[in-house]
C-alpha cells in the first residue's frame, strides 16, 4: 500500500454505473476455486452482491468517484491477492466513534469473518442496499453498519459535517466522527453488551483509544493515519 494521504472534504459524489470488470471475468475459475476453499474455512462468509470504485477525484472539498456491482468472491480474491488491477479502489464509510471523555472506541473483528482480529471503527463494504438514486450513500452505509455492530442508533450521536478521506491507493477510507455524550467505558460497556445480545456478533472486543500509545500493529495504516492525526 502506499503512505497515506489525507483530504478533508464536506460532499461526496458517488456514482453506480454499471461495468464489467476485466479482473472477475477473466480470471473466475481462480475465483470460484479460492473463495470455495475460504468458505471452507469459514463456513460464515457469503457471496454477496459488493459495489467498489474506479476512477477517484479529489477536487477543492468534493471526493468523486464511480462505483460498480461485483460479488464479494472476486472482491475477495482481488484484496488477498494484491490488489492486481490497479484502477479498482475498495472505497468504503467508517463511523468513528468519540466519546466525552475524548476517547474513541473501536471493534475487533471476530474470527469468522474476512477480517479476523483487524482493529477499526464501524464499517463494512458498501452493497446494493446503499444504493440510493443511482449515487452511493455512504452516510447511509455508516448510519446501518454502526447500528448492525454496535446498536447504536441516529439519535445517540451527533455527526460532524465533513468527512476525512484517508487513501492508501488500493483503499479510501471515508471516516465521520461522530460523537457521543458519555465516557469511553461507558460506550464500550453499551456496545459489549448489546454484542452479548447477538447471535453471531461481528465483533469479538471492544477497545477504547486515548492516544498514540494505544494504537496497534492489528489496526490498518489508515486507521492509524487518521487517529494519529487526531491526537497530533
Amino acid at each position: 500500500m502506499n503512505a497515506p494521504v489525507m483530504h478533508r472534504v464536506s460532499t461526496l459524489d458517488l456514482a453506480v454505473e454499471p461495468w464489467a470488470w476485466p479482473f472477475a471475468d477473466t480470471r473466475r475459475d481462480e475465483i470460484a476455486a479460492y473463495f470455495a476453499g475460504q468458505q471452507r474455512e469459514k463456513p460464515a462468509l457469503w457471496n454477496g452482491r459488493v459495489l467498489i470504485g474506479r476512477n477517484p477525484l479529489f477536487s477543492d472539498d468534493r471526493f468523486s468517484a464511480s462505483y460498480f456491482e461485483t460479488d464479494f468472491a472476486s472482491f475477495l480474491a482481488w484484496r488477498d491477492w494484491g490488489f492486481p488491477d490497479v484502477p479498482v479502489f475498495n472505497g468504503f464509510g467508517m463511523g468513528a466513534l468519540r466519546c466525552a471523555d475524548g476517547a474513541f472506541v473501536l471493534g475487533e473483528m471476530g474470527q469468522h469473518t474476512a477480517n479476523p482480529g483487524r482493529i477499526y471503527f464501524p464499517s463494512g463494504t458498501p452493497d446494493l442496499s446503499d444504493v440510493r438514486d443511482g449515487m452511493l450513500d455512504i452516510p447511509g452505509s455508516v448510519v446501518r453498519e454502526l447500528e448492525e455492530e454496535t446498536g447504536l442508533t441516529p439519535g445517540e450521536y451527533e455527526s460532524d459535517p465533513d468527512w476525512h478521506c484517508i487513501s492508501t491507493g488500493p483503499a479510501v477510507a471515508m471516516i465521520r466522527i461522530l460523537r457521543v455524550d458519555m465516557p469511553g467505558e461507558a460506550l464500550r460497556a453499551r456496545i459489549v453488551a448489546n454484542l452479548a445480545s447477538q447471535r453471531e456478533p461481528e465483533l469479538s472486543a471492544i477497545h477504547i483509544v486515548r492516544g498514540r500509545g494505544d494504537l496497534t500493529a492489528a489496526m490498518p495504516r489508515f486507521v492509524t493515519a487518521f487517529l494519529e492525526r487526531q491526537f497530533s
